[in-house]
């Protein structure tokens, strides 16, 4: 028999600046950051790519004394170490090839106000060194400058790696980590955060049905069976991008499972694997290896730790070539 489209629930979920949830594992998260605002302390964002860091940053400002005050956020694996540095504290006409005049950096743009530093631990040594006097000394002086500045701005910082991790390589200064770290926030996966799945499915749905021509009513069953069995290792952000995919590519008030991504309809990219390349095969195997290891093996226990139903654990077990456990 045909399943009947799911509709959208009576009950929206909460909202924190632009971070909705209904997932318990996310209320304790909301009733933090207000209590963290009030102070001028150093937060660490820990989180996987996609899980909202920006998002708890801007809130941690907006619930803050600062709010009056600018946000500036900058990630820092993006650009190269000059420019990195040139980006947060500014330069000097002259001070490298193409600096033809005085530019402020984000220090001085969020004076009175709050600094993200997005993936901190992809920060060069050098440009750390520079850091830990801002937040030691409150001053810093341009590239190419010879006065220091004194700002007055709060530093947020986020990062997918463990910082401990990193200063045991060499890669991160400790006496930073300490300084960064003074209040640490984690943000659970999307798959641990119960109910999330469903209710920011529909919450992205009403988000493109007022500015898409497509309007979408409904969801197929089966489309919700795939979005709760899939690991989604980019988090809340994929989520949205699967959403806004079936907005683009299909027709008709009813979410279809054909307007699935394909890793999604369960024909994941097998790329060559590539060193230090982030594989979602190989995270998803992993997962479903911890729940089995913490249910001693009871697949009904671990399909539901991992939010699916027990068929569709056996499928991926038979996919991912995952021995009886």
């Amino acid at each position: 028999m045909q399943r009947a489209p799911l509709q959208r629930p009576s009950r929206p979920p909460h909202e924190l600046f632009g971070i909705f949830t209904v997932a318990p594992q996310m209320f304790g998260l909301f009733d933090l950051l207000p209590k963290v605002a009030r102070s001028d302390a150093s937060v660490l964002i820990r989180g996987e790519t996609g899980t909202g860091k920006e998002l708890v940053a801007r809130a941690l400002h907006l619930l803050s004394p600062r709010k009056e005050g600018p946000f500036r956020a900058l990630n820092c694996a993006t650009l190269t170490p000059e420019l990195l540095a040139s980006e947060l504290f500014g330069h000097v006409r002259g001070s490298f090839t193409g600096a033809i005049k005085d530019r402020p950096g984000l220090f001085t743009l969020a004076d009175r106000g709050t600094i993200f530093l997005d993936e901190i631990a992809e920060m060069p040594l050098d440009i750390q060194a520079r850091l830990l006097r801002v937040l030691q000394e409150r001053t810093f002086i341009p590239l190419g400058g010879s006065e220091p500045l004194r700002v007055d701005v709060r530093v947020l910082s986020a990062t997918h790696r463990a910082l401990r991790e990193e200063v045991a390589r060499r890669r991160f200064r400790e006496d930073l980590m300490y300084r960064v770290r003074v209040v640490p926030v984690f943000l659970p996966r999307l798959v641990e955060r119960d109910g999330d799945i469903e209710a920011l499915t529909w919450h992205f749905i009403g988000h493109f049905n007022a500015r898409e021509p497509r309007k979408i009513e409904g969801i197929e069953p089966e489309v919700m069976d795939a979005f709760l069995a899939y690991a989604w290792p980019g988090n809340v952000r994929e989520l949205r991008n699967a959403v806004e995919y079936a907005f683009a590519i299909g027709e008709g008030p009813v979410m279809s499972a054909d307007e699935l991504l394909p890793e999604l309809r369960g024909e994941p990219p097998r790329p060559t694997a590539t060193p230090g390349r982030f594989d979602p095969l190989a995270e998803e195997r992993e997962r479903i290896l911890s729940a089995l290891r913490a249910t001693h093996g009871r697949k009904g226990e671990a399909a539901k730790r991992l939010g699916m139903n027990r068929s569709t654990l056996w499928r991926k077990l038979r996919e991912l070539q995952i021995e009886n456990h």
